[in-house]
């Protein structure tokens, strides 16, 4: 199983093809967009692996944009005992949710593609079964 190590936002990131996950909010992106990164630091399977310095040069990774949203609450509370001093305040920190569709090499070969989504569910596909 192929993977790559990107860096976006500040962080660097382990990703696989067909894994969703969150990561800092892409500006100036829309849901059901292609996103590419190519800031690609490392990538390869069990057995090789590439390793860019710092960057490995023509290597990207494609993915899809799901949504934009706001983390839980993080609640910041500062106190001075004794003092009858005390705030109180909150964070919300922006993240965009991805899935991996492709990494490619540095060579332009797929190394690894994740597979086709289908945007109904269990149920609607047995109810569309039960009706024919």
């Amino acid at each position: 199983m192929s993977y790559a190590i990107i860096q976006t936002g500040g962080k660097q990131y382990k990703v696989r093809s067909g894994e969703i996950l969150k990561i800092e909010k892409l500006s100036n992106s829309k849901p059901d967009t292609k996103v590419e990164f190519k800031e690609i630091l490392a990538y390869g399977n069990d057995k090789v692996i590439e390793v860019g310095a710092p960057t490995v040069q023509g290597a990207k990774v494609e993915a899809n944009l799901i949504k934009n949203s706001k983390n839980r609450t993080v609640l910041i509370f500062k106190k001075r005992r004794r003092q009858n001093s005390r705030r109180k305040n909150g964070h919300r920190q922006q993240y965009s949710m991805i899935r991996i569709n492709k990494i490619f090499s540095k060579d332009g070969k797929i190394l690894s593609e994740a597979e086709k989504v289908n945007k109904f569910s269990k149920k609607e596909e047995t109810k569309k079964e039960a009706n024919k």
